[in-house]
């Protein structure tokens, strides 16, 4: 590559089983000005190295989980657990869980507890025992935004 042809946009694409990469630019015959550096992709094709940074004020970034649960029967004031594993999250993360049903007998709570690991809560809070069928649990996770 000649470098007149700095001058001009440069393209580089990496498979999604790159984790990681390193661009340098080196003047031949005085400094190079580096004007603009854009990264595209969409979120769950970012390396596992973005996901570790939360301090990098790279936008938000929204991570997506999506199963079937089939809740015990809960008598009234019982809660169960689910721990699903949502690669990227961690802890400090927002996070949000829906179950795919009519019952308003339930609610849910959900939290990262560790890298990668969401905990949801399903608690009875009507006054009878509640069964429901399986159902669809939608996890969302909102990577924090610092800075």
């Amino acid at each position: 590559m000649q470098e007149s042809d700095l001058n001009r946009r440069q393209t580089v694409r990496f498979g999604p089983e790159v984790a990681f990469a390193q661009i340098g630019i080196i003047g031949f015959d005085g400094q190079i000005e580096l004007e603009a550096l854009r990264l595209y992709g969409l979120p769950e094709d970012a390396p596992a190295v973005l996901y570790g940074c939360p301090a990098l004020p790279a936008g938000g970034r929204t991570l997506m989980f999506s199963a079937s649960w089939d809740l015990p029967s809960m008598p009234p004031g019982a809660t169960t657990n689910a721990d699903v594993t949502v690669p990227g999250a961690r802890r400090g993360d927002f996070a949000d869980a829906s179950l795919d049903t009519s019952s308003i007998a339930f609610v849910l709570d959900c939290h990262v507890w560790s890298n990668d690991k969401v905990r949801v809560t399903a608690r009875n809070v009507s006054l009878s025992t509640v069964d429901l069928p399986v159902a669809a649990l939608h996890v969302q996770v909102v990577k924090r935004r610092v800075g």
